[in-house]
C-alpha cells in the first residue's frame, strides 16, 4: 500500500521543475544611446555601451547589441540595438534600448555624527620647591 502512494508522490513533485531567470547580452539604456553621436569612434561607443554581442566578419562597419531576459523560462524582454559605421566613424544607430536604472538606494541609515573629542585633561600645577 505504501509503495503505490509514495509513486505517486514522486511523480506529482517531478514535476515541479524549477526554471532559472536568465539575462544575456548587454544591458544598454536609453541614457546611454541619447549619449551617441554621429562621429564618435569604435573606441568611443565600445567605451560607452562595451563590447557588442555580434561583430560579423561581413559586416565588419555594423555591431549588434541584443538582450534577452527570460524569467521562470518566458521571455520577458527583448532589445535589439543596430550602430552602423563608415569609415570607423559613428555614422546612424536604430532599435529599442532598456530604460535607466533607478538610482542605487541606501540600505543602511545615515551615520551618526562623530561625538565631539573630550576635553583634554587640565595640567596640574607644577610642585612647590
Amino acid at each position: 500500500m505504501r509503495l503505490p502512494a509514495l509513486l505517486i508522490i514522486a511523480a506529482l513533485l517531478s514535476g515541479c521543475v524549477y526554471k532559472i531567470d536568465v539575462e544575456q547580452g548587454n544591458f544598454v539604456t536609453t541614457d546611454l544611446v541619447e549619449k551617441l553621436k554621429p562621429g564618435m569612434t569604435k573606441n568611443q561607443v565600445k567605451l560607452l555601451l562595451g563590447t557588442p554581442l555580434l561583430t560579423d566578419v561581413f559586416h565588419a562597419d555594423r555591431w549588434d547589441y541584443y538582450f534577452d531576459n527570460a524569467k521562470r523560462g518566458k521571455k520577458v524582454a527583448h532589445k535589439r540595438l543596430t550602430v552602423l559605421f563608415k569609415d570607423d566613424k559613428l555614422v546612424s544607430f536604430t532599435g529599442d534600448a532598456n530604460p535607466p536604472l533607478p538610482p542605487p538606494t541606501r540600505l543602511s541609515p545615515e551615520p551618526a555624527p562623530a561625538a565631539p573629542a573630550p576635553p583634554a585633561p587640565a595640567q596640574a600645577p607644577p610642585p612647590p620647591k
